[in-house]
């Protein structure tokens, strides 16, 4: 099978959220005798610009282990702002699918949201190579972009909801990551059939239970702190101002920290904001190495899942699995029914409160900062749940069985059209 990968990111782009991910797909589908094939933009994440070592440039064909990497051009604005991401989007599209149309030949094309515009770069590839695309959701837009306040107009918001529907249409199949974002499909009239539920996943011999006394807790004198972390994106949909609020109530116990680790838009704002309010029990530090990940769960004594309100029943955040696969008790900020708190009360991993509620997290930190106990049965929980369900091999596995049924029925299909026509 041949499969044509396209991603806003890749390695060595450094997303934090999708990055492991769309990079651990390619890896097992080429280990398991697949040729994949990706179709990337120039790295740029968290950046005002192309990485220097790529700029001046259309493509660049590359090889990362054994998948082949075909880069592009993107068009990064200095400033944020609504119409500067709708470029940068759709300049990768543009560039993207001229790539890909001299990619070779393919028998499905697999596009990993967000952006949702990564959709008619798929759907037109398919189109011209006369293939099947699928669609990975991660995020649902325009819901999210419309809720944090980025897409505004009703005119812009309905040209979206128009271009979300066209996409759901014309894909063969889409690959949600929850059960409450696959009702939300079928909400919008997307056929059941169409919608595979498979989880985002962890590599759980990369991540592991380590101990707190290690070279990162060491080297940023936290290993005498009861610490609190959240490490991820520095954006909008995260809300990390609660955390300054918890911090600010907590100011007193001079044997808690709160780490913010992480790059993101609002990150100057946070660190700003921290200032201002002369938080000396925050402490920010820029995004880590990768390989640094385990230690850095290590380091902490509980991890933080925060979002904004209504976010929740639309995105599953990635660090979940990451924080249940070091065996750390978390506290998430969501709404009640989403995944994240189901998942939380099923499993006994952590605790879960309302978002962007300061005092609420500042009493969840304090009880279980009171009871190691607890801390200890919920990381157990979620290291051995995730042992069993979300574990890279097995999930990878799942869409490379699913794309090889998908090619198989495109084949009979081909053949029966041949047969007919032969009559």
């Amino acid at each position: 099978m041949k499969i044509l990968v396209v991603s806003l990111y890749y390695d060595p782009d450094k997303c934090q959220s999708n990055g492991p991910i769309i990079r651990a797909l390619c890896e097992d589908w080429a280990g398991a005798g697949h040729e994949v094939t990706v179709l990337t933009s120039f790295p740029h994440y968290n950046c005002d610009a192309v990485w220097p070592e790529y700029r001046g440039r259309l493509f660049q064909r590359d090889r990362v282990g054994q998948v082949r990497v075909i880069r592009s051009y993107i068009y990064v604005p200095r400033q944020r702002s609504g119409f500067g991401r709708i470029l940068n989007y759709l300049s990768f599209n543009i560039s993207s699918t001229l790539a890909g149309l001299f990619s070779g030949k393919q028998n499905v094309v697999f596009a990993m949201s967000p952006p949702l515009t990564i959709g008619l770069t798929a759907f037109v590839l398919g189109l011209i190579k006369r293939i099947p695309y699928c669609y990975n959701l991660q995020d649902i837009w325009p819901e999210v972009a419309v809720k944090l306040g980025m897409l505004r107009g009703e005119w812009l918001i309905r040209f979206f909801e128009r271009m979300e529907k066209f996409i759901y249409r014309h894909s063969r199949k889409i690959f949600a990551i929850s059960d409450e974002f696959k009702i939300n499909l079928e909400s919008k009239g997307v056929p059941s059939e169409k919608i595979e539920v498979i989880p985002n996943f962890v590599d759980t011999e990369f991540i592991k239970p380590m101990e707190k006394a290690n070279p990162f807790s060491l080297a940023h004198d936290l290993a005498d702190k009861f610490v609190v972390l959240y490490a991820g994106n520095v954006g909008l949909s995260q809300g990390l101002e609660v955390i300054l609020d918890a911090a600010e109530k907590l100011q007193d116990r001079r044997e808690i920290l709160f780490l913010i680790i992480g790059q993101g838009t609002c990150r100057d704002d946070l660190m700003a904001e921290a200032a201002r309010r002369e938080l000396t029990n925050v402490k920010l530090l820029p995004f880590q190495p990768e390989s640094e990940v385990p230690e850095i769960y290590g380091a902490c004594d509980v991890a933080l899942i925060p979002l904004r309100h209504g976010i929740t029943e639309n995105s599953v955040p990635c660090k979940t699995y990451s924080i249940m696969a070091a065996g750390k008790p978390y506290i998430a900020g969501v709404d009640e029914g989403s995944t994240v708190s189901k998942l939380t009360d099923g499993v006994g991993c952590g605790v879960y409160i309302a978002p962007e509620d300061g005092d609420a997290l500042a009493d969840a930190v304090l009880k279980l900062h009171a009871n190691a106990d607890a801390r200890r049965v919920m990381g157990d929980n979620g290291r051995n749940y995730v042992e069993l369900h979300f574990a890279r091999e097995a999930i990878t596995s799942r869409y490379r069985v699913a794309l090889e049924e998908l090619i198989g029925d495109g084949d009979l299909a081909i053949a029966g059209r041949a047969s007919l026509s032969s009559e």
